[in-house]
Order: structure tokens, then C-alpha cells, then sequence
């Protein structure tokens, strides 16, 4: 490429205590994981992409260490995976190294270690801060226990921290969602994730609502939790960078803002995907084995756990970079999406987006296209008209 983008990693850990029954991401209880046999597996995995003709010699801008729980590992796991990045990859001395933590599993002496590590940025998965709610959503930790974890993490030194939070649960009003938002708020988090409810498709939510539906908010319901948390976040200082993602200044995710950049990235660990640029505007994409001990065991014998490759022309990839970054609240920023796909996105996409310019759910400027306060409640449709 004639500019390549900063590069990530992503490191996954699949190990769970219990899987929610709302999570659709690769995750597998496990009561004693092989831990000693993942790490050389991710450690062996990050090797052999570091060698890789796209990846070499490319320093690495952010690591996010996600699952799953990571906040099961043990310290000393952590601590080597970041030192094989830095030997086999080399790290940018601000980079930023974020890891993902379950309140559930919070250790005072391991979020020490952990920090001495190199993590530097930690995200707890505290999702709400009522007791019926997080029965519901069959998390292993209650309220107190999600407080107690983030004074834990101010104590290790943790000076950047994000809370994830759930809206649009069966029968929440909006009160009771703001009464958690608010909480959340008083912590003083550098960062918030607050995402609406999606029931995904295989999970055991899927099913049992298939079975016996939830009173889940309708659309008007779900439409007053949005605006009103963008109205809360922002008088408390937050700024909101993307759609469900809110920072206080200077401090939003890199790693995330950088997949909605369509940066290149590594994946290491069970059923972890990366992407990388190619010379004619597309891209590669790969994902790995999902099951633990068929990725360790795909990596001992072959040194990769590849089990999925495709590429993307240069029209489709220009698409999906359109598609990904309009949630970002700047949106697509025209100059820098002309430079790597060698178009203006406006030019490329006017046909299929000029009727969100008309009802005014999208603005056009010389320098960025965005979507407009109107825009956002239906971004996923104004950016899927481009696919």
C-alpha cells in the first residue's frame, strides 16, 4: 500500500466462568484452562504474523487484550504476551495496551500485576448497577462488587478506565436505565460504553426468545434511551466519539477508533481474526479456530489456527470502510478515504446515499461525510446502502 495504517493487535482470551446468555462472542467455560498451553500457543501464533511480509517491521500502535475474561489469566501470562510483542513486533512507546476485566474476577494483587505489565488502559464489563438486571443478564458479579472492582483498578494505578453498560433490557424504563447511567457516571470513568440490547442469532437468549418473547423496548422506548444518554454523557463532559462510545477529551479507544479507521490488525488466540491491506485497494481478512484446544493444538501441529481466509476487492473493501466508519461521530473524513482507495467516497456512494442527504440524516462537507443527530438511530441502514 502506498500508505500503510498503524497497526493493532487484538489478543483473545476465551475462557469464561460462565457464558452470558446475550454473548455471542467466542467464549467457552472452562473450570481450569490450559493456560500454560494457550500462552505458548498465542506467543507462537504472534511469531510466526510478525514474520509475515504485510506485518514485518511494522511497530504496533495499541494492543487489546479482549474475550471472554481475561481478567482470569494469571499476571505472569499477560506480562509475556506483551513482551513477545515487543520483542517479535516492537511497540510505540505511547501505545496504548487495553484489557478487558470482568467484575466477577477482580483481584487487587493481579490488577497490580497487570498493570506492571504494561496494561494501561482497563475496560470493565460491569453492565448495569441493578441486582434484578444483572441476574437477568446472568452476570457473576453485583453492583457493589462492579464498584469495588473499579476502586481496585484506581488503586493498581489505573488512570484510564472504561465501563461497559447495557440498555434496552425486558421492562426497563428509562429511570431505572438512568438511575445505572448516572451511577456510572459519579466513578468518573475516563470512558463509557453504553450499548442497547441485540439479541444475536445462536445464542440461548435467541432460543428462549424464540420460544417465549421478552418485553423488549419499542422503538420509541429504545429512541429515548439513545438521545437521552448522548444528553446525560455529554453535560457530564463526555464527548461522544461513536455511536455508543463516549470519552472525556483525548481519551477515546485507539484501539476500537482504529478498527472503525480500517486499520490493518493482528489476531492471535481461538477464533481471532486480523486484516491487512493489499496492493490493489482490497484487503485479506482471516479468522482462527474457535475451540481452545483445537487452536493449540492446530498450532503445535501446523503453526497457524487459521480456519477461514477471504479477500476483498478494492470496491468492496471501499464499501466496508465507508460502512465501518460512518459510526464514528466525524464520520468519513474524504481526504484520507480518497487517498487509500484512490476516489472520493462522496463520488463513489452519492447514487446510494444522496436520499439521506435530502431528509437530512446525513451532511456533506468538502472535508467529511456524517451522519446528522437525525442520521444516528438509523446508521446501520444509511451505511448498508453502500454494500
Amino acid at each position: 500500500m502506498k500508505h500503510a495504517s498503524p497497526l493493532q493487535l487484538y489478543v483473545h482470551i476465551p475462557f469464561c466462568v460462565h457464558k452470558c446468555h446475550y454473548c455471542d462472542f467466542n467464549s467457552h467455560e472452562r473450570c481450569e484452562p490450559a493456560w500454560s498451553d494457550y500462552q505458548q500457543a498465542l506467543i507462537a501464533e504472534l511469531k510466526q504474523w510478525a514474520n509475515t511480509p504485510m506485518f514485518m517491521g511494522r511497530k504496533l500502535h495499541t494492543i487489546f487484550i479482549g474475550g471472554g475474561t481475561p481478567s482470569l489469566a494469571p499476571p505472569s501470562m499477560i506480562k509475556a504476551i506483551i513482551d513477545a510483542a515487543s520483542h517479535y513486533c516492537g511497540i510505540h512507546k505511547h501505545a496504548e495496551i487495553s484489557m478487558e476485566a470482568n467484575p466477577g474476577t477482580a483481584d487487587a494483587e493481579n490488577f497490580r500485576a497487570y498493570r506492571e505489565a504494561g496494561i494501561n488502559r482497563l475496560s470493565i464489563g460491569v453492565q448495569s448497577f441493578d441486582a434484578t438486571e444483572l441476574r437477568w443478564l446472568e452476570r457473576i458479579h453485583s453492583a457493589d462488587e462492579a464498584i469495588q472492582a473499579y476502586n481496585i483498578a484506581r488503586q493498581a494505578g489505573f488512570d484510564n478506565i472504561n465501563l461497559d453498560l447495557m440498555y434496552g433490557l425486558p421492562g426497563q424504563s428509562l429511570n431505572g436505565w438512568l438511575k445505572s447511567l448516572k451511577r456510572a457516571i459519579a466513578l468518573k470513568p475516563e470512558h463509557l460504553s453504553c450499548y442497547q440490547l441485540t439479541i444475536e442469532p445462536h445464542t440461548k437468549l435467541a432460543v428462549r426468545h424464540a420460544q417465549n418473547p421478552y418485553a423488549l423496548p419499542n422503538d420509541e422506548h429504545a429512541l429515548s434511551m439513545f438521545f437521552e444518554t448522548r444528553s446525560q454523557l455529554s453535560d457530564a463532559g463526555y464527548q461522544a466519539y461513536e455511536i455508543s462510545n463516549f470519552s472525556k477529551a483525548q481519551l477515546k479507544c485507539q484501539h476500537n477508533d482504529g478498527y472503525w479507521l480500517y486499520n490493518d490488525y493482528i489476531g492471535i488466540g481461538a477464533g481471532a481474526s486480523g486484516k491487512w491491506d493489499q496492493q490493489d485497494q482490497g484487503i485479506t481478512r482471516y479468522s482462527n479456530i474457535r475451540t481452545p484446544e483445537r487452536y493449540i493444538k492446530s498450532i503445535i501441529e501446523h503453526g497457524n489456527a487459521v480456519n477461514s481466509e477471504d479477500k476483498l476487492t478494492g470496491e468492496h473493501a471501499a464499501g466496508e470502510a465507508f460502512w465501518i466508519g460512518l459510526r464514528r461521530s466525524s464520520g468519513i473524513n474524504r481526504t484520507t478515504f480518497k487517498r487509500r482507495f484512490d476516489i472520493d467516497a462522496w463520488k463513489l456512494f452519492s447514487h446510494e446515499l444522496q436520499k439521506w442527504r435530502n431528509s437530512d440524516q446525513l451532511a456533506i462537507t468538502d472535508d467529511f461525510i456524517c451522519l446528522t443527530e437525525t442520521g444516528l438511530p438509523i446508521a446501520d441502514e444509511i451505511a448498508a446502502s453502500v454494500l
